[in-house]
């Protein structure tokens, strides 16, 4: 580890990871007895001739495709790799957001268990003696906490170990995937708890499949292909050329995302999801319309009930193209729209989209439920309905922009 604060939080120069693949049991036996005649098993390289750096409070994510080499990367920030060749020196302690209680002994209590991971992310007993009625009350399962961890739900078993991961005050968090874990109430708790590190200035490794959350908490971005680096920089520009780089996704089925009566009851603490979508094209409300491109009017709105002590959630709704790509959308966060909220946690707000600008083809209208600050998906549904858009011109592409000709 460094030893100077002026260090980067985490340095990799030329950082590889090579794993020996045996086609047969038998192989590994050949290699340790004749291997220095011959080669009985292939090379793959999981990971090869990464060099980056992250400044101490930086938050940085890494993108790239499944097997690109992202999990072997993380691994080896942590630890739990050793790398076959380079290095990788990280300043501080680390907590890692892999496997949630993948160390438990499913034999011993909770309490057990938060003392034995807590000690193997490097704290001492009184440490841990000084944070253990901290953690118990932020996982929310105190009355189980003497209780075999065996006889845990997932959920309870999560809420553990995210707590004990959290609570040992890491200088680098490294997260794979998941921003935030459980569900309900617990979910909004994990979403802030990350953000408060973020705020804190910790130093943040951010591994997603969600572009658009890479994009919104992410400084910088590295995009992982093959094992190799391929781009690192801004996260926009970073982000934006992956996105161009990945196929086409397969088309959802047209069927509109029916809300039913149970989304409509007051929802439980720390929850928030959609209680009604209703679109209209010209006066026509339904789930599968027609339109003019560059003459229907598209009204989107949109109700939502919440927990009334979260703050108030925001909405952004839009249209995907036929392969799943967002073709366009809008944000109450993004363009500073207030949304004014009934005592009981429930609320509405429509989109409009005057002279429809999308060109002849079938879209689908996507809304999303967010948090206040337009990054935590508290619900959403990507066939809100089906619009069929058809034009009286030859005109091509996907939209046609507003302009105008010179002479």
């Amino acid at each position: 580890m460094f030893s100077s604060l002026a260090a980067p939080a985490i340095c990799a120069e030329a950082l590889s990871k090579c794993y020996q693949l045996y086609a047969r049991p038998a192989d590994r036996l050949r290699q340790l007895l004749w291997g220095r005649r011959h080669r009985y098993y292939r090379e793959f390289w999981a990971l090869r001739e990464a060099s980056f750096e992250v400044p101490r409070g930086e938050v940085l994510g890494v993108v790239g495709r499944n097997g690109a080499g992202k999990s072997t990367l993380l691994q080896l920030v942590c630890g739990t790799l050793a790398p076959s060749s380079g290095t990788i020196a990280v300043n501080g302690r680390v907590t890692a957001l892999l496997e949630l209680g993948a160390g438990f002994n499913p034999e011993f209590s909770g309490r057990e268990n938060v003392y034995l991971a807590a000690s193997i992310m490097g704290l001492s007993t009184a440490e841990v003696e000084a944070r253990f009625e901290q953690i118990v009350d932020f996982s929310g399962i105190r009355d189980f906490i003497e209780q075999p961890v065996k006889t845990y739900s997932s959920g309870m078993y999560v809420r553990l170990a995210f707590s004990v991961a959290t609570n040992v005050d890491p200088d680098v968090l490294v997260i794979d995937e998941a921003l935030s874990v459980g569900d309900g109430e617990f979910a909004r708790k994990s979403f802030d708890r990350i953000m408060d590190f973020k705020k804190a200035g910790k130093t943040i490794l951010f591994c997603s499949h969600s572009l658009y959350q890479v994009e919104a908490i992410c400084s910088r971005a590295l995009w992982l292909d093959r094992g190799q680096i391929r781009a690192q920089g801004a996260a926009a520009e970073v982000v934006r050329a992956y996105n161009d780089y990945l196929p086409a996704p397969a088309a959802p089925e047209a069927e509109a995302t029916q809300i039913d009566e149970e989304r409509k009851v007051a929802p439980a603490k720390g929850v928030a999801r959609l209680s009604g979508i209703k679109v209209t094209v010209d006066g026509h409300t339904g789930h599968s319309l027609e339109a003019v491109s560059g003459k229907s009017e598209v009204t989107i709105d949109v109700a939502f009930i919440s927990d009334p002590s979260l703050p108030c959630p925001s909405v952004a709704a839009g249209f995907m193209w036929q392969d799943t790509r967002v073709v366009c959308s809008a944000s109450t966060y993004w363009d500073r729209v207030p949304i004014e909220r009934a005592p009981d946690g429930s609320g509405e707000v429509g989109l409009v989209f005057p002279r429809l600008p999308l060109l002849k083809g079938s879209y689908w209208v996507a809304v999303y439920l967010f948090c206040e600050n337009g990054i935590h998906v508290y619900d959403c549904t990507n066939v809100a309905a089906e619009i069929k858009v058809s034009q009286t011109n030859l005109e091509q592409g996907i939209v046609s922009l507003p302009h105008f000709w010179k002479n």
